[in-house]
Order: C-alpha cells, then structure tokens, then sequence
C-alpha cells in the first residue's frame, strides 16, 4: 500500500489542516495551511506554506507563520484568508491566546516568502455581543463594491453564526452585524468564505463534527450588506472534506481547495505525515442552474470513468473504499473519477454530487 499521495498536496513530516490564504500572486498560486510540524496530530497551530505554477506541482517551502507573539501564545495561528493589496500580499489570520482568546491578526508579504506581522496586532482584539471570544475565527476578507468585507465563524448560545466586518483600509474594521445564523449547525460555524458564483453568491462554510456532509453550500444574494438565502447544497458528501476556501486564478475561474479528514479518523503507526487536500476544484454553475465542483482542466486528463472501488448504477453510485460504503442515489448521467492511490474522488453529473474519500489519515477529537 502507497500511503503518500501523487496529485494531491499533503506536507512531508507532520499535521496538516484547513487550507488558507489561497491566491495567486507574482507568477505562482500560493497554498498556505495549518500545520503542526512536530507530531501527526492536532497541536499548537503554523501556517505552512506550498507554491505551484500549474495548480497539480506543489513546491513545499519553509514554514510562513510560527506562534511567536503573545497574543497567539496558547493555540497558535489559526485559519485565515489573502487578499493582494498594492502589490503586496495581505494575510489575515485568527491569533488565540489564553488572555485574549480568539482575535484577528495581520501579516503583511511584499515578495510572497518573507512575513511580517502588523505591529498593531490584533487588528480586532474583541467579539462583538453576537460572538463568543472563544470561538470566533477564521476570517476570510474580500472585496466588494469599493470596500473591504470579512466574514468570520462564531456562535452565541443557541446559534452558529457569520459576522460581517467592513473596512476602508483592511487595519481599522467595523462590525456590520450578522451576517448568516442557524440553530442547524451548531456548536460553532468554521471556515466561512462568501464568494460570487455567475449571477448568485455562494457562502460556504463547516460544520463541525459531522460524519458526512460537513461542507455546506449557502446560495443566495449579497445586497445592502445582507446575504439572502435561497438553498443550502451539501454537493460534496464526504466524508473526506472539510474547511473549503476559495480564491479567483487569473483567468477568472473561482477555484475551491478542501481539506480531506474525517471526523472517525484514527492514528496510524506508520504515520509520518496527516492529512491532505483535495485536488483543485472549479465552482461553477452549469447549464440546469445547478451548482458543481469539478476539477480544474489542469487535473482533467487524470479523470477515468471506472474505479475497483466504485459501484455505478443508473440511478445509484456506490463507493467502497473507506470502511463504510458511502452511497449517492439518484439519476446517473455520468461519473467521473480521480483516483489517486488510496484516495478517490468522484464526480456524478459533471460534478452536481461529489464523494471524497481518503481514510488513511487523522485522529478523532
């Protein structure tokens, strides 16, 4: 049994999670992530660091991010978003402390290897009413009719929520109000990103601890400050995914990276290294309005349309690969599928439904 992965990124030695700071910047589309170099398990959070010239060939480089400051001193450097900015490249990032808890924090790139945290850090020091300073991460900043907006994950009694932050200047931010809640997904919201899809706006987000369909995807509309919500998709099942983040390549295609874990996750004895991502995904909208992840045409040529471990029906697809089947049922018009040793990922109708499977790696928590 191969254990490493060949077209799928997964650091050398140690623990990786949510992928963060997507973008493209200076000639390479940079990859950074969680990462706890020291062990195969969850602990004290970095960010590493990955750049590739074609999406597929990713070039591990020196870790980004290490919890050298204060206010990041218990937990570390926790997920977050880039975004250019004069030429520059700007990181922002959750730093949790046992004094402060969870706040947000800056680093600013001028090359795109070498980090330099803001001096004023953290940027936002405190949760308003609606969040809770303990679970209140993961900030994903954009751009949107001539302001700054980020979203960030929260949750207070009851409700899993999105906050909303504007700004003028991505140093001074104003809290707008709530942006999304649910009863439905609670203990807390992870990993918001709130993105433009054709003519709708898409905001994805994770639900922690569930086995299966742990992605949502919120379609709906981003007016006046307010999103409206229309349907909520769970197109890609799992069980493998987690912490979707977005970014535009220079082409203009929306492209979304997950991380592949499983909530049942056990620690293997070989383990030198924990957890991966999923190929580079295209989000799209296709001709019967409906939404789809599928790979980006630089992983194309890698889809086949039979795997041993994947059952195909008319109106069923069936994948045996992890320790439970995992089942779509439904008209079956296509299947595509991206093998890539012990994982599998698989595309029904053009990417309308995804099941991701890699069972190798992770640790219950």
């Amino acid at each position: 049994m191969k254990y490493e992965l060949d077209y799928h990124f997964h650091a050398k030695k140690g623990w990786i999670n949510d992928p963060n700071g997507l973008c493209y910047f200076k000639g390479k589309y940079h990859l950074f992530y969680q990462h706890n170099p020291h062990d195969v398990i969850w602990d004290t959070m970095h960010w590493g660091h990955a750049v590739s010239e074609d999406l597929m060939h990713w070039e591990e480089l020196p870790i980004a991010l290490y919890p050298d400051m204060p206010y990041e001193s218990s937990d570390g450097c926790f997920s977050g978003s880039a975004i250019i900015h004069n030429d520059e490249m700007w990181l922002f990032y959750t730093s949790v402390s046992e004094e402060l808890g969870q706040t947000q924090s800056l680093v600013i790139s001028k090359d795109g290897y070498t980090f330099e945290k803001y001096p004023g850090n953290p940027i936002i020091k405190n949760v308003p009413e609606d969040g809770t300073q303990k679970d209140f991460r993961d900030p994903k900043v954009f751009e949107h009719d001539g302001h700054f907006y980020m979203v960030t994950g929260t949750c207070k009694g009851e409700l899993a929520r999105v906050l909303l932050f504007r700004s003028d200047d991505l140093l001074n931010w104003e809290y707008r109000g709530i942006l999304y809640e649910s009863d439905e997904f609670l203990p807390v919201i992870e990993c918001p990103d709130l993105f433009p899809v054709g003519d709708k706006w898409v905001l994805a987000f994770s639900i922690m601890r569930r086995p299966e369909k742990s992605v949502a995807l919120a379609i709906g509309d981003f007016k006046d400050e307010k999103f409206i919500l229309e349907e909520i998709s769970f197109l890609d099942r799992g069980p493998e995914s987690y912490a979707p983040q977005s970014f535009l390549a220079p082409d203009g295609r929306r492209i979304l990276i997950e991380w592949m874990n499983n909530w049942k996750f056990k620690r293997m004895p070989h383990d030198t290294f924990a957890g991966a991502f999923t190929v580079p995904r295209e989000i799209f909208f296709n001709e019967r309005n409906r939404l789809c992840l599928f790979p980006v045409r630089e992983a194309r040529h890698l889809l086949v349309k039979e795997d041993k471990d994947v059952v195909v029906a008319p109106d069923s697809v069936t994948v045996t690969a992890g320790k439970e089947p995992v089942v779509f049922e439904g008209k079956v018009d296509s299947v595509d599928i991206l093998r890539d040793n012990e994982c599998v990922e698989v595309f029904i109708n053009g990417g309308e439904e995804v099941i991701t499977v890699y069972e190798l790696w992770g640790k219950c928590w």
